[in-house]
């Protein structure tokens, strides 16, 4: 697994080490050449990664970011569907926002449970390859069907959090 940052792959070495022992620091432009891509920045600067690539087709962009931006400011779409926007051509997921980093960084196996990872996404077939990312991680996901849909329910919308948003959720095995 790869993580990359604006700043140098050597800068970012020990949050890499910090992940895991198979976690390497490497360069943005080298991070991009990634079948799947987790997009995990301020919501403001989702703008910036986009224009890192000039065509984003047979990319997968995770969203696991939140936005406090009015409705009005995202053209009234909900901040997946706006961010969608600016990388053309990728298929885009909605995954690992709606729990914050320290629970996520924790283990996912709890009591015998996995914790859940709410997906979403107006592309069907892109959250099967990002559930199987989230089970490898030991995850269990949920697809909580498109963006207007089941992404609301994980979405920021102005400064109100859908119902969704920090809810520690944990399946069990049947």
């Amino acid at each position: 697994m790869t993580v990359a940052s604006r700043r140098p792959p050597e800068a970012l070495a020990p949050q890499a080490r910090a992940i895991g022992p198979t976690v390497v620091a490497r360069s943005l432009r080298d991070a991009l050449e990634a079948d799947m891509i987790i997009l995990a920045v301020p919501f403001e600067q989702h703008p910036e990664v986009a224009r890192a690539l000039p065509d984003w087709k047979g990319k997968t962009v995770i969203d696991a970011m939140n936005s406090l931006a009015p409705l009005e400011e995202m053209d009234g779409l909900l901040s997946s569907a706006f961010a969608a926007k600016a990388f053309a051509g990728a298929r885009f997921v909605k995954a690992f926002n709606h729990l914050i980093a320290a629970t996520l960084a924790t283990d996912p196996v709890v009591e015998g449970g996995h914790r859940v990872v709410f997906l979403s996404s107006d592309d069907a077939d892109a959250t099967a390859p990002v559930a199987a990312l989230a089970r490898q991680l030991g995850f269990a996901p949920v697809t909580l069907g498109k963006l207007y849909e089941g992404g609301a329910l994980v979405h920021a919308r102005g400064r109100v959090w859908g119902p969704l948003i920090f809810q520690d959720v944990f399946k069990t095995a049947q």
